[in-house]
């Protein structure tokens, strides 16, 4: 017999002798197996259950001007993101950026929404009415304990959505800041073109309608930067007209009142007079006509800058729970209470023991 057959032998041996190992011990594996289930339900019925609204929606392909996007980057201070993107990076990437932004949160936050007990509430609200795990107050305890002490001593007013301070934010608006941050998530796909808000809340009917409303708001602050310059030429050109608008109805009113009072004066003076007040309205009508032709190109442009955005999978109010997978956590807390029976059967027992013996040799 060689050593390789020797050392396969030897292996098969050891494995055969693992098993009946644990078959030895099969009633304490069921035990743990049991106290695992246990474990898993209790835990799978403390998470509260939590309902994810999903939007998936597809800007045009003229988003992509990096005119109107690095207005963008700039205002919420993502710094020039042209350097080294193409105009489909720099789209995608700015999607979740700009959900991610305090200015868009704090809009967000002041949003009126509904639950499902037809309460209505602003997010600001709402969101300090979502439950947590019971394990999370334990944990928490000791904060709330020195936080109600606090209170005793020193009366702080409460904060409101109203009162937010962007510049200066006080703990509770930046924890409620934070919690809206981790329950809206928008990811972008450069393969399909495709942008998805995802709202995960415990209320179905108030999740559906914080995705359709940052869809919304979403599409608004896209528009608004997008548009912005072409918007401000508009205005301006819009003023002009104006301007223009009085001075050619200032020279009408002037030809007009001249040629009224000299109308059958024949005089050398009197002609070349009226002819210059003609040529007057004539070249302020001109002007006039001119700048309305531009006003209307402008216009064109305005409406050509704003972004179409298709909504391909709009919000809907979710029927059942996305989370928590009740069946999966138990069925991972028995895996998990059978793994560590075993190991302590095969291996933790006798380590133990041994621990044991050499700390009564040393005694």
């Amino acid at each position: 017999m060689t050593g390789n057959e020797q050392k396969n032998e030897s292996q098969e041996i050891d494995l055969i002798e693992l098993f009946r190992e644990l078959y030895s011990n099969r009633k304490k594996i069921y035990k743990a197996i049991g106290v695992g289930i246990v474990a898993g339900l209790i835990g799978g019925f403390s998470v509260p259950k939590t309902y994810q609204v999903k939007v998936n929606l597809s800007p045009e392909s003229g988003i992509n001007s990096t005119s109107g996007l690095s207005g963008i980057a700039s205002m919420f201070g993502l710094g020039n993101m042209t350097t080294g993107f193409g105009e489909d990076a720099l789209t995608f990437n700015m999607f979740p950026e700009i959900v991610k932004t305090n200015p868009f949160v704090l809009e967000m936050l002041q949003i009126p929404i509904q639950t499902q007990k037809e309460d209505s509430i602003i997010l600001y609200d709402y969101l300090d009415t979502e439950k947590k795990p019971w394990w999370n107050y334990v944990i928490g305890a000791p904060g709330i304990l020195i936080g109600g002490i606090k209170s005793l001593v020193k009366e702080t007013p409460k904060d409101s959505a109203k009162t937010i301070n962007p510049f200066r934010l006080t703990p509770e608006q930046s924890g409620r800041i934070e919690m809206l941050k981790k329950v809206l998530e928008v990811e972008t796909d450069k393969k399909s073109n495709m942008t998805k808000v995802t709202v995960s809340l415990q209320d179905p009917l108030a999740a559906a309608i914080v995705a359709d409303s940052a869809v919304h708001k979403l599409q608004e602050y896209i528009t608004d930067y997008r548009t912005r310059k072409a918007k401000q030429d508009f205005d301006f050109q819009l003023s002009l007209c104006e301007q223009y608008q009085k001075e050619y109805f200032a020279a009408q009113q002037e030809y007009a009142k001249f040629a009224d009072a000299n109308r059958n004066v024949i005089l050398q003076t009197v002609t070349s007079e009226k002819e210059r007040l003609q040529k007057n309205l004539s070249l302020a009508e001109q002007i006039y006509s001119q700048s309305m032709a531009q006003l209307q190109v402008l216009r064109g442009k305005l409406q050509e800058a704003k972004p179409v955005f298709a909504v391909v999978e709009p919000a809907t109010v979710p029927l059942v729970p996305a989370s928590p997978k009740k069946m999966l956590i138990i069925i991972a807390f028995a895996f998990l209470a059978f793994v560590f029976e075993s190991a302590w059967i095969l291996f933790g027992k006798d380590i133990y023991h041994d621990f044991k013996n050499e700390l009564k040799k040393k005694d």
